[in-house]
Order: C-alpha cells, then structure tokens, then sequence
C-alpha cells in the first residue's frame, strides 16, 4: 500500500492517556503509515471515554479532514472498551468487510481473535477503522486488509470511480473536499489488543 494519502491514529487506553503505558502500537501503525506514503496529520492518546474517543474521531474526519483514521485498544470486552461504540455513533456508513476479513484472517493465529468487537466506517469522505490494542494484533489486521485500503481510500476520496476508473479531478491534499455537516471545533484530547484488547 503506497500513494499519497492521509491518516490519523487514535490510541484508547486509560492507562496511556495517564502516561502509565507506552504507545506502543499507536507508534507502530505511525512507521507502518509513514513507510507506506502517508502523511500522518494526527496522533493523539485518548482515556476510554466514549465521549472524548467520539469527539478526536469528529475532529480528524472533518477539521482534519484525513483520508484514514486507525484507532487501537478498546474493542474488546471489557466495560471500559467503547472504541467500536465511539466509532459506530460517528460514522453515516459502515464497512463490515473489514473488520469481518481480519477476523477471519488473524483467529487462525490467535484464537480469541473472534472476540474482538471492531468495527469499520465512513464519516464523510473518511474511512475509519478500529484494529486491537497490541503490536502483534495491529500488525496481523493491517496485513488482512492492506490490499484492499489503497482501492477503498481512492474510491472513497474520488481519486477513482467505484469501477476502478481514474478521474482526473479526484481529491489530493489540494483539492477541495465537502466538510461533514456540522463539523466541530478541536477538542481537549490528551496526546499517545488482539480478541479481547484491554489496554487500560
């Protein structure tokens, strides 16, 4: 997965919003965005707070108005993972085969992978998808679904037809792109799992 595109990572735990853990993972799909082209335009280290994880994902999608956001932690089962219902509230259009293809793809490795709750959605022209709290699940997700992102991300930003058809007016980090209506301010965010993903 190469090209020009846009992203922002989301980290839910509790434990690294309160600086107790490091962020590993959210560290990891940084080298992994950046080697693949993208230009990281946000990284922030959110509490499991629905409230605060659903105004960091309004905030990318329509003030940073990034093609990808990544979130990780949170989708387990736990009471404190909300980061698939954060993201649910959010979104106008989900994308179930994503999150359907990397479970599929990682309970072969890890069992408990079956348990993971992550979801995949549209909020105006970005895609967001939840991947677990560690590494190790991060790095399986993203390798289940890296062949598909780069086709989904040029459909979804008008860079190519639904049919694979370039389009010479598609959207770049100069074109132009309708906000999503109501569109906030930033927010207070602080800055920084596979199946069931507690990082808190």
């Amino acid at each position: 997965m190469t090209g020009t595109w846009s992203t922002a990572i989301l980290t839910c735990s509790d434990q690294g919003a309160r600086g107790e853990r490091t962020d590993s993972s959210g560290q990891w799909i940084r080298g992994w965005a950046s080697s693949r082209g993208a230009e990281v335009k946000g990284h922030r280290v959110v509490p499991d707070d629905r409230a605060v994880i659903e105004a960091a994902l309004i905030h990318f999608c329509d003030v940073d108005r990034v093609d990808l956001v990544l979130t990780t932690g949170g989708t387990g089962l736990g009471p404190r993972d909300v980061t698939p219902e954060a993201t649910l509230a959010v979104v106008d259009r989900q994308v179930p085969g994503l999150p359907e293809r990397m479970r599929a793809a990682t309970s072969a490795l890890t069992p408990t992978a079956v348990l993971s709750r992550a979801v995949a959605g549209i909020r105006g022209r970005t895609l967001i998808l939840n991947l677990p709290g560690n590494p190790k699940g991060v790095r399986e997700c993203l390798e289940a679904v890296e062949d598909v992102l780069p086709h989904a991300l040029a459909v979804l930003t008008g860079r190519i037809r639904d049919h694979g058809r370039a389009e010479d007016h598609g959207h770049g980090h100069g074109s132009p792109r309708p906000p999503h209506p109501g569109a906030p301010g930033d927010t207070n965010c602080a800055h920084g799992q596979h199946g069931p993903d507690r990082t808190s």
